[in-house]
């Protein structure tokens, strides 16, 4: 089946806060819930924040990939760089990221694909454009976090020229539903 890979769209907001929600083991949950008004859906907090622009979290930074004109998977990623006016979050539960930083690389903060498009080399086709895009920026490789638990996706990324470059221990929370340690991995 034919797959294009296309610039996201504001349209697109909604749909890739729902493959947000699939990488992030319930991270994104947990940071939508302290921007929501009481009631509102996560889903729709997400939708809201990728809907912005001038952001780093927003569809701009997102590479959709379609087919038959259906969303089956997206990267979001961002030029990561080094703010030395940048406070450190106090929040106990993200507390534990905030160093896990690769100054001037592309940080990949989400690549999903739903159910059935994996293990079909599109993650390869995805990297491939995060690469591209990395090095119109002129940035030293890409970065990203993974999850120790998530051993097939860790494995993918090493046999893509990634390492572990630094861990952190992830805070337990009822909405996290990863434990263990996060690992900072970088490709130069």
């Amino acid at each position: 089946m034919n797959v294009e890979f296309r610039p996201a769209q504001r349209s697109d907001a909604r749909e890739i806060a729902r493959l947000f929600q699939i990488t992030s083991e319930g991270a994104s949950d947990y940071i939508w819930s302290q921007l929501a008004e009481p009631g509102q859906d996560l889903l729709d907090v997400g939708a809201i924040r990728y809907a912005r622009e001038g952001v780093d979290f927003s569809y701009l930074n997102c590479l959709i990939a379609e087919a038959q004109g259906r969303v089956i998977g997206m990267m979001h990623s961002y030029a990561m760089r080094h703010d030395p006016t940048a406070t450190l979050t106090t929040d106990p539960v993200l507390a534990p990221y905030a160093d896990m930083e690769i100054p001037d690389t592309l940080y990949i903060s989400s690549l999903a694909l739903h159910d059935g498009w994996r293990g079909q080399g599109l993650g390869v086709r995805f990297l491939q454009h995060a690469q591209a895009r990395a090095n119109e920026l002129g940035l030293d490789g890409l970065s990203l976090i993974d999850y120790a638990e998530n051993i097939g996706a860790r494995r993918f990324y090493e046999r893509q020229g990634f390492s572990i470059v630094k861990s952190c221990q992830i805070t337990p929370h009822p909405m996290i539903r990863v434990t263990g340690e996060a690992y900072l991995m970088h490709r130069p």
